[in-house]
């Protein structure tokens, strides 16, 4: 009664709130790395994650504030250097900037850089001037010694112009104030010379009957005079040009450019001659509102440690040996601390159904089977994720990643993929399927489908507390440093595995030249420590945790049918493993193993439990109080060095959890793809593993 007492309210709210409140659309648009989508968040209180890479945000994102009696929504485009798009995030915001039907556009410019933001600035400009442009980083550019003339730059632009500091929330209550009051002022006019406006001419009246939807026809009229095949079909997914509009208009084109061919201008020079006309406005625009006192900037000093040919990837080691050791020591303990409570709380549980006078069966498939899995999740999950997450924000923040994507850009260009599968290596850390989404960024299909066929080489949140549990069992000597050693090497092959296998399918499935890619170096900024730590557990952790908690549950409840149902005196948990073990010890690993990495296609988390349930042939999941009880176990069964290299080799590379297989489908639209997708790791993990196993026995 009282839920549906407060969802009434809430609907009677909304519903009052849209008659009283004018509703008001804006665009928040911008390059990368200029404080977008810290400008979103503040202005929306939404909890989006602000990474400071290129490329972070692929998808559209919604939020809503009040002004002046105004509900304001503002949708959040990918971040985007130019309106001449070529990547999918890109054409996603152009799209919405022409098409999105909006009252206005927010646009963030970075104020320490702002010649190169301008470009999309008066881009934008020409098509509307329902504009207004937000200086943000005007803090980080009083450091470096820049100075812009905020109020000429307003007055040349015809447009307001806001100073801001989002990260400290200088200006966002006058942004707020103007976001509702938008002026329509008239487009900027540019000129390209008299032989491209003349050609633009000839366009444009062959466009003449066809709806532009408020855009500037002659501004259509040099898109499709350039030749842009992707803005034709926007025109008619948007506006409903018909395929005889379409037809005229790209007629009209040839005709134009075969004119400016006579004048010695080749097609392919039109967009540079149209680009120059916007870059010399923006030089323009930079000499009269920009200065420059010449303060010798940090940033440069630190780029030599950390892209310069002698520390960069010494450093690039460093960090990623010192984030492996401060997660595998750190996540012993409260690990174990969480593995008891989980098992006192299980007794309770089947304590509790037991009173209830549940079946036998019952109590065992709930507390034994599902909560057993859930917790065995839970408590080897968390602590890695809540050491590795926020320290990974943290040089995420700092502006770190990025330079780990420039020292690695090179390598990766080499092997035939594109250097921004970099940026997208970096994502599967946390998680193979992030990775694989952010793969989005990549403008290529075919280097899109080459970084999506090879994230799963990078070990995700879900493999990493399985390769610290064995590679901790199994070294002995050494104490944490070592195993913090072999774990970084583990990593490094994993990447060196990626650039193998992209190597090969570059020159076999997906033939072609890897595509280039102008990566941007954001400024380097202290980290709020506290706002990342919040978010990396809130948006990561425990969204990450969430889901394979999800996927653990009914997993819980299969393994548990699975050890309990069987004839001829054997369960199916033991016919399987029986029927694979052949192929096992072919591998160095055995049966049982082989049936943990199958059964934990839904998490990888859940595979270690599941193999000591073979083992042990319990018929519910097992856990272990230490890594010692653990390690003991394993040795009893068969255990020893060059299985547990063999069981490392095949938790980095085979098929990927599905999860990641969906998110793989989803992306590639493509069944065959998403099988390549699980049958190349795995044949990989395979060979290797068989390798090792045989060269052990020489």
């Amino acid at each position: 009664m009282i839920l549906e007492i407060t969802l009434f309210i809430l609907g009677a709210y909304l519903r009052v709130r849209r008659v009283i409140f004018l509703s008001v659309t804006l665009a928040l648009a911008g390059n990368p790395n200029v404080g977008k989508s810290t400008v979103f968040n503040a202005l929306t209180g939404a909890r989006q994650h602000t990474g400071n890479w290129a490329g972070k945000t692929v998808e559209l994102a919604e939020g809503s504030f009040l002004s002046g009696g105004a509900d304001i929504k503002v949708v959040d485009l990918p971040g985007t250097y130019s309106l001449l798009a070529e990547s999918a995030d890109e054409r996603a915001a152009r799209d919405y900037i022409c098409f999105g039907g909006h009252d206005g556009i927010i646009l963030v410019c970075d104020a320490t850089c702002l010649e190169r933001n301008l470009i999309l600035a008066v881009q934008t400009l020409e098509i509307t001037g329902k504009v207004v442009i937000c200086l943000n980083m005007m803090d980080e550019a009083a450091k470096k010694g820049v100075c812009v003339d905020t109020e000429k730059l307003s007055l040349l632009l015809g447009v307001k112009v806001i100073p801001m500091a989002a990260r400290s929330g200088k200006g966002i209550r006058e942004l707020k104030a103007s976001a509702g009051k938008i002026k329509d002022n008239p487009p900027l006019k540019l000129s390209f010379g008299p032989s491209i406006e003349e050609a633009a001419n000839i366009v444009s009246e062959a466009i003449s009957g066809s709806p532009c939807g408020g855009l500037d026809p002659r501004w259509v009229a040099l898109r499709l005079l350039e030749g842009d095949t992707g803005f034709a079909g926007s025109l008619a997914e948007h506006l409903s040009w018909s395929a005889a509009a379409i037809e005229a208009a790209e007629s009209a084109a040839e005709e134009a450019r075969a004119r400016l061919r006579e004048k010695g201008i080749a097609p392919e020079d039109i967009r540079g001659r149209v680009m120059s006309g916007v870059i010399n406005r923006v030089e323009e625009l930079t000499a009269a509102c920009v200065s420059n006192k010449g303060v010798q900037s940090s940033d440069r000093r630190l780029d030599r440690i950390f892209t310069g040919k002698a520390f960069a990837v010494p450093v690039m080691l460093a960090m990623v040996l010192g984030i492996m050791w401060l997660t595998a020591i750190g996540a012993n303990y409260p690990s174990s601390a969480l593995s008891a409570i989980f098992g006192r709380l299980e007794e309770y549980l089947y304590t509790f159904l037991s009173d209830i006078h549940c079946p036998e069966g019952l109590c065992s498939l709930l507390a034994c089977g599902v909560f057993r899995t859930l917790g065995w999740v839970i408590s080897v999950m968390l602590p890695p994720m809540a050491i590795f997450f926020p320290l990974f924000t943290l040089l995420e923040d700092f502006g770190y990643l990025p330079r780990v994507a420039f020292n690695l850009d090179a390598v990766f260009h080499r092997c035939g993929a594109c250097g921004k599968q970099a940026l997208t290596t970096c994502m599967g850390f946390g998680c193979n399927a992030v990775g694989v989404t952010g793969c989005r960024i990549i403008d290529s299909p075919r280097d899109k489908l080459l970084a999506m066929l090879t994230n799963v080489f990078v070990p995700c949140n879900g493999r990493l507390p399985s390769l610290i549990a064995v590679i901790t069992m199994f070294t002995v000597l050494g104490g944490g440093f070592l195993r913090a050693l072999l774990l970084t090497a583990t990593i490094l092959a994993g990447i060196g595995l990626t650039l193998a296998v992209c190597t090969v399918l570059s020159r076999t499935l997906l033939k072609g030249l890897p595509s280039s890619f102008a990566l941007e170096l954001p400024p380097y900024r202290r980290p709020q420590f506290g706002k990342v730590i919040v978010r990396s557990v809130f948006d990561r952790t425990i969204y990450v945790l969430g889901r394979a908690a999800a996927v653990a549950a009914p997993a819980g409840l299969i393994i548990w049918l699975l050890a309990n149902i069987g004839a001829g005196g054997e369960t199916l948990l033991v016919k399987l493993s029986s029927m694979l073990d052949p192929l096992g010890r072919l591998m160095g690993l055995d049966g049982v193993i082989l049936l943990g990495f199958i059964l934990g296609f839904p998490a990888n988390e859940i595979v270690i439990p599941l193999i000591l349930m073979g083992y042990t042939g319990g018929g519910t999941l097992a856990g272990y109080e230490s890594l010692a009880g653990l390690r003991a176990v394993l040795t009893s069964n068969g255990w020893t060095p060059i299985t547990a290299v063999c069981f490392v080799i095949f938790t980095l590379c085979h098929f990927p959890c599905s999860t990641t297989c969906i998110t793989i489908y989803k992306e590639s639209r493509s069944l065959r793809w998403t099988l390549w997708a699980m049958a190349i790791p795995t044949v990989v993990g395979a060979l290797l593993c068989t390798a090792v196993n045989l060269i052990s026995h020489i």
